[in-house]
């Protein structure tokens, strides 16, 4: 019976459903009041709500009982840099935000990332922002604050492909003080570049750096690397 409704919780909170979560998650409660995975999913679901004291009197119970659960030190960290009176609250992950995609999607580690406090009130699955102006390609939160920048040889990728008429989503894929992912995923390409992906499906890039061999009358690009690799430029791959 708790598995079903251990299920059922997941799943309103997946849909965002918080209010829903607590009431299946207390009612796990109430048969094994220490079941940890219960009072995590609790926690989360307050802290959703914007209910920050509960959420960490709930933390701290999971600690009394597992002093070392990642998830609830990690949500402890998160939640006491947030101020007084603040409310922090997420948008809903949902099921299909993280299917990868050949050529279509990447995974990236933003680096010069803000600072702690605008971190804390941010989590997986939000949705933030591209900012293409200027040298370097930054992401925003959804109200506009600086949130980290793109690697320069994905961004220099990126800003061409966007000058071009590409279109990006990008949410976060996991967060914490030391490191933020966001996850990358093109929605639009322009027809006259049906057959130039986003990204490489290999496990590296060639972004700026790439072999003239591998770019053939009609654009395409090798996915047979070669060992010589010259400096051109972007625009070459896609013009």
């Amino acid at each position: 019976m708790n598995a079903d409704l251990a299920q059922d919780s997941i799943q309103q909170a997946l849909n965002g459903n918080w209010k829903n979560a607590i009431k299946l998650n207390k009612l796990i409660l109430k048969d094994n009041s220490h079941d940890i995975d219960a009072l995590n999913r609790l926690a989360r679901a307050y802290s959703e709500i914007g209910n920050l004291t509960l959420a960490l009197k709930t933390a701290k119970k999971v600690l009394s009982l597992d002093p070392f659960n990642t998830i609830a030190l990690k949500a402890l960290e998160k939640w006491k840099m947030i101020k007084k009176g603040d409310i922090y609250c997420s948008d809903s992950v949902k099921n299909q935000t993280f299917l990868e995609e050949p050529g279509k999607t990447k995974i990236v580690n933003l680096i010069n990332t803000c600072d702690k406090c605008t971190l804390a009130y941010l989590d997986s699955g939000d949705e933030v922002k591209i900012n293409a102006h200027g040298h370097k390609i930054t992401i925003n939160t959804k109200d506009g604050k600086y949130l980290g920048r793109i690697p320069d040889d994905i961004s220099a990728r990126l800003k061409t492909l966007i000058k071009h008429g590409y279109c990006y989503n990008i949410c976060i894929k996991s967060i914490n003080v030391n490191e933020v992912k966001v996850f990358i995923r093109e929605y639009l390409r322009p027809e006259k570049y049906s057959d130039i992906p986003s990204f490489s499906s290999e496990k590296f890039e060639y972004i700026s750096f790439t072999s003239s061999d591998l770019i053939n009358k009609k654009a395409k690009i090798s996915n047979n690397p070669l060992p010589n690799i010259e400096k051109i430029n972007v625009e070459d791959v896609i013009e």
